[in-house]
């Protein structure tokens, strides 16, 4: 839980709002959460750089997991924040004001991604104006917003998980998705790893008949310990399952998105196995997976996570990503192939169901769209011979890929 005081912080220096901090409790009293005035929120394809529009109802995510891609996104957001800080010294902003503003700037934008976070409190208002604007139901539809009529997907968490937990106080994320409730013929697609997305079945469902939705729970382990170490603020696994069923129970497509993919560290076969017989059994419609993609920001927190956690591979690591952002095209493949033959032996889809679907105006579906833009696992490569695993029995390709890729053994 989350509680509320007020602070001077002026974010829009022009308009010199005075903006409410949420100053967390228990392991969240290192994050500060500020209040943002969005202008808009629905981020179109030209901006994505990918075939889905976006919504982030947040910037920046307090789950903090250690492999978050997403991190260079803070960098935009704390350039501004350096801006407005010049501005204020300018002005002469001190004290309370000033103090609350340097915190802003206090640390590197991939620690601050998780440290300062930032809520678009009116993003609800904003959102049902743009859709009025693009010819929302019920008006005529016109202008660029026509394609989100016509099949093109709409992704919410792409950049940041719309479940965190200021969503629980401040409940954005739901005001969102009524808002999108009330259109038709959508595609919506959620993308979270907190269990607080069952909350919200009742709107899920709401929109689910009115329009085509899929919900992707991320879950890269089912050990609860081991998880505790990769994400420490996310909720357990077994939240997470829980969830996965609640929404499944409603009718809703729900299915599992073990991304990233640790090597050495969450990929041993039989982790790997038990996770899609447990996602199969939870009724789950489909997995998607791909292997962890280490881009430059990432870089900057993840392997120092691994010297500090796991100092075994650090350097392991660091040769495997040497020569670019993800493992090379053998693990990729071996990971590919392996999983797609545990989800046939437990009954499940591997991939989105919509990414089998041709969209309109050759726009990729919500979960196709979502996997390409997270780093899918491509089918370029030649994954070897299958490897037997010994003392598992799972005929796994993705052996011999890992110890060539990382030159060790996954253990027994």
């Amino acid at each position: 839980m989350l509680q509320v005081s007020q602070a001077q912080l002026p974010f829009d220096s022009a308009a010199r709002r005075r903006l409410p901090v949420l100053n967390p409790l228990g392991t969240q009293s290192d994050i500060r959460y500020y209040d943002a005035v969005a202008k808009g929120v629905l981020n179109g394809p030209e901006t994505t750089g990918m075939g889905f529009w976006s919504i982030n109802p947040y910037v920046g995510c307090a789950f903090g997991c250690a492999y978050c891609y997403a991190r260079y996104t803070h960098r935009y957001v704390t350039e501004r924040a350096t801006a407005s800080e010049r501005e204020a010294v300018a002005e002469g902003a001190e004290g309370a004001e000033g103090a609350e503003r340097g915190r802003l700037t206090d640390l590197p934008p991939w620690l601050a991604f998780e440290r300062r976070i930032f809520v678009k409190r009116n993003a609800p208002e904003v959102l049902r104006a743009t859709l009025r604007a693009g010819g929302g139901y019920g008006a005529s539809r016109r202008g660029r917003l026509t394609g989100i009529w016509k099949g093109e997907t709409i992704v919410i968490g792409t950049a940041t998980d719309p479940y965190q937990p200021a969503e629980r106080t401040w409940r954005v994320t739901r005001g969102v998705l009524e808002v999108l409730a009330a259109e038709r013929g959508l595609s919506v697609v959620i993308v979270t790893k907190s269990a607080l997305v069952a909350r919200d079945v009742d709107v899920l469902a709401r929109l689910a008949a009115r329009s085509r939705l899929t919900v992707h729970v991320s879950l890269i382990t089912l050990d609860r310990e081991l998880a505790r170490r990769l994400e420490p603020r996310a909720p357990t696994p077994e939240a997470r399952v829980r969830a996965v069923e609640r929404l499944a129970a409603a009718g809703i497509d729900v299915g599992i998105n073990i991304m990233p993919v640790l090597p050495g560290i969450t990929d041993p076969p039989s982790m790997l196995d038990a996770l899609v017989r447990r996602v199969a059994r939870s009724g789950a419609s489909h997995v998607n997976a791909c292997a962890l993609r280490l881009r430059v920001t990432a870089r900057r927190r993840y392997l120092p996570f691994i010297e500090a956690e796991f100092p075994h591979l650090a350097a392991r690591y660091r040769a495997a990503y040497a020569g670019g952002h993800q493992m090379g095209d053998r693990y990729r493949e071996g990971l590919r192939r392996f999983l797609r033959e545990r989800c046939r032996e437990h009954g499940i889809q591997y991939g989105t169901p919509e990414g089998a679907g041709r969209a309109r105006d050759g726009t990729a579906r919500a979960g196709r769209a979502w996997s390409a833009g997270d780093g899918a696992v491509g089918n370029d490569g030649d994954a070897g011979d299958g490897v037997e695993d010994a003392g598992r029995g799972i005929d796994s390709p993705l052996v011999r890929a890992c110890a060539e890729q990382l030159g060790l053994a996954l253990g027994p």
